[in-house]
């Protein structure tokens, strides 16, 4: 059986062995667990923020950069491709773990979800869960977690807190940028599931969405890092699910009743209540899907470039 946690450990292991080839840090704390500050109190950068993704996603994908453009604009661009996306994006990628302990909070994901079965329901879906006695969590935070909060996830995972591992950044800072531009096929997995939509019939994912530049604080940074997959975020399915095209016309962002403005301007009119916001707009924008069962294609949504650089700050 596939194990994310044990993948994903390989990856960590190599940023805790060259902390100053990421331009991370490596911490050991007094319970045994250990972390990596990939941009908290470090500049962190492109490296650091490929392995935080590959680590987001159980070791299951594959992640590289280029250079884009939007309009004529130059952007980097992230590109990520899994072979098992249920797995690596429902599984481990999910921000399905609200951690928090006394005054730290986290978002937290990555493959220590497959331990603690943070959401239980996502895990009896895809049906899987991992066996491993180690743990792997990333943390989306603009805090470094202490030994008690490492005690608390090797809790909920069944391992010892020696054996809990965490990389962390800010929303606000590169690695941030670049690992929630990283979710860009997961918010397309996700969307599909809550469609009611089987994802274990997805064989192959593959997508791509600009880095976002880094905000000054993490609610316009937050901002910016959605709209990169909202307004800009480009998937290709492969699947054999012929009933997919019953769920065409609901799966892109532009459906959505808060889509048409950078979400940071969506999200303070609504008062930065989250409960006034559709929450069909975490979406990609446009998808292309390869059905193999019937050998079609089939394309839903489109980018929308001039939203994109607005948020960006370009327009």
């Amino acid at each position: 059986m596939i194990s994310v946690n044990e993948l994903a450990l390989d990856i960590f292991e190599e940023l805790a062995e060259y902390p100053e080839d990421y331009n991370v840090e490596f911490h050991q704390l007094d319970n045994g667990a250990r972390l990596v500050d990939c941009g908290v109190k470090t500049k962190g950068g492109y490296l650091a923020g490929k392995r935080f993704t590959e680590i987001c996603m159980g070791g299951l994908a594959e992640v590289t950069f280029r250079n884009g453009n939007i309009n004529g604009v130059p952007m980097p661009f992230i590109d990520v491709n899994t072979d098992f996306p249920a797995i690596s994006c429902l599984g481990s990628q999910k921000a399905g773990w609200t951690v928090k302990v006394g005054n730290f909070f986290a978002m937290g994901s990555g493959p220590a979800r497959a331990l603690s079965l943070m959401p239980k329901h996502t895990f009896e879906v895809i049906e899987y869960e991992d066996e491993c006695d180690c743990a792997v969590i990333c943390l989306e935070s603009d805090k470094l977690p202490t030994a008690e909060v490492m005690d608390e996830i090797a809790k909920k995972c069944n391992v010892e807190p020696s054996n809990v591992c965490a990389v962390v950044a800010p929303t606000a800072s590169i690695v941030g940028s670049i690992q929630v531009a990283g979710r860009c096929v997961e918010t397309a997995i996700y969307k599909l599931n809550e469609l009611g939509f089987d994802t274990k019939k997805i064989q192959a994912a593959m997508g791509t969405a600009p880095i976002p530049p880094v905000k000054k604080d993490s609610t316009r940074a937050m901002g910016c890092t959605n709209d990169a997959t909202i307004y800009h975020g480009q998937i290709y399915l492969t699947m054999r699910a012929p009933e997919i095209v019953d769920y065409l016309d609901k799966i892109p962002s532009c459906k959505s009743s808060s889509y048409g403005e950078p979400f940071y301007d969506t999200f303070k009119a609504a008062g930065f209540d989250f409960y006034k916001i559709d929450t069909s707009l975490f979406s990609p924008a446009e998808v292309i899907i390869n059905e193999l069962t019937e050998g079609k294609v089939y394309r839903t949504g489109s980018v929308n470039p001039e939203v994109t650089l607005k948020s960006f700050g370009l327009l």
